[in-house]
């Protein structure tokens, strides 16, 4: 088997505080259980906004619960999870903090990483199996050919997560002519050790404050070809996790950050309704008629957003266990309920914090962020209404604007 060479192949340096995580939880010497590292998350989710950043010693606890080991090969010690099972955990997470469960949707962006050359996954997983991908993909930067590979300049946007990553992806417009046609209309993605790549700091939003998307900047830097792939194309890990459609898991993994938002402020909601006396002096919300209703149709919509979310996912994963490919079909109910549970997720959450009345606008009321933070996700590229209009076209037999898709 060739070896691929790869010139300061790093991961990054851990920081005083990163080097005593596995000291932080005694009582855990190995991995850390999820509930108390949500625990955790909860007490320090103020100190990730004003960060504008999950720090490195939250990303290492984060690797201690197996958040990016979720889609590692197993061949490489990875978990390799079964999607609606990583989708749940990060809806776990966003009850706790958006910022920290969109950064965690991450971990589940090594399905596009085994679409690499199995030797390059090889390099990328020496040194375990806890490795982190961010990416800014956008806009495509043009690249230079080069003997072996590419030379890389630009500046991109959106890398979110970059300053916890071990690996990041670019998007560059040099990709080679692809004579199967598997790369059309999908990103030709570079990967660099995260060492290698400038941060440009420069993340100052309404919401999602601390996923740290800051740009991303490089200046006639070398890549091997070997470090390139298409992203969204057909993976070289044969397990069961890379038959399933890797474009629409991005979809899932960020719509499941506002299913777990909504629940968060349908249960901050709850808990508002015995106060005795509002601001005004008015009668509590629990003796409010507007408010019992609201309250019952946000818990039914968020119930029915998300019991159509997971049931896609459920159903794509038992065909592919069944040793079917997903149809194409599946593939767009992945894309429609991730966009709907999105937006519909996020309308959950207006309400709520429009029946809290006045003391929502305090930004010590969690719910104020949770407005800013879901009202982010809605305007992901893979959830916007454009989604609906590529899947209304599958369902009448016609081709979508939208490319790729599903």
């Amino acid at each position: 088997m060739q070896s691929v060479q790869r010139a300061s192949v790093s991961t990054w340096a851990y920081d005083a505080r990163e080097a005593n995580a596995n000291t932080d939880y005694p009582e855990y010497p190995g991995p850390i259980p999820l509930d108390v590292l949500i625990e955790e998350i909860e007490r320090r989710r103020d100190e990730f906004d004003r960060l504008s950043h999950v720090p490195r010693d939250m990303i290492a606890k984060m690797k201690r619960a197996g958040i990016f080991r979720a889609s590692t090969p197993r061949r490489f010690g990875g978990d390799a999870l079964p999607p609606p099972r990583f989708l749940e955990m990060l809806e776990r997470l966003a009850i706790a903090d958006g910022s920290v469960a969109w950064v965690a949707a991450f971990g589940s962006a090594n399905t596009y990483l085994a679409a690499l050359p199995v030797e390059t996954q090889e390099q990328i997983y020496a040194s375990g199996p806890d490795q982190v991908f961010a990416g800014g993909l956008y806009p495509p930067q043009k690249a230079a050919a080069a003997p072996g590979g590419y030379r890389v300049s630009g500046r991109w946007r959106f890398a979110s997560g970059c300053k916890g990553a071990d690996w990041i992806g670019v998007g560059i417009g040099a990709a080679p002519a692809d004579a199967g046609g598997t790369g059309v209309g999908k990103p030709f993605t570079a990967v660099f050790p995260a060492s290698e790549v400038e941060i440009v700091e420069n993340w100052n939003v309404v919401g999602m404050q601390g996923t740290g998307s800051h740009d991303l900047r490089l200046q006639d830097k070398f890549v091997d070809a070997r470090w390139t792939f298409f992203r969204g194309s057909e993976a070289l890990i044969d397990e069961p996790l890379y038959r399933y459609p890797a474009v629409a898991y991005q979809a899932q993994v960020h719509a499941a950050v506002n299913v777990g938002l909504a629940r968060a402020a349908l249960d901050l909601l709850t808990e508002m309704s015995g106060v005795t006396q509002t601001t005004t002096g008015a009668p509590r919300l629990a003796d409010r008629a507007y408010y019992r209703s609201g309250l019952a149709k946000g818990e039914a919509n968020w119930r029915a957003a998300r019991a159509f979310f997971f049931e896609s996912a459920y159903a794509a994963w038992e065909t592919i266990m069944a040793g079917d490919p997903v149809t194409p079909a599946q593939a767009n109910l992945l894309r429609l309920s991730a966009t709907h549970a999105a937006q519909v997720c996020a309308d959950v959450v207006m309400q709520a914090y429009q029946m809290a009345g006045i003391a929502a606008i305090y930004r010590e009321n969690r719910l104020q962020q949770l407005v800013r933070d879901s009202i982010v996700v809605t305007q992901h590229a893979f959830l916007g209404e454009g989604t609906y209009d590529a899947s209304g076209a599958l369902f009448v037999g016609i081709a979508p604007v939208v490319t790729p898709y599903p």
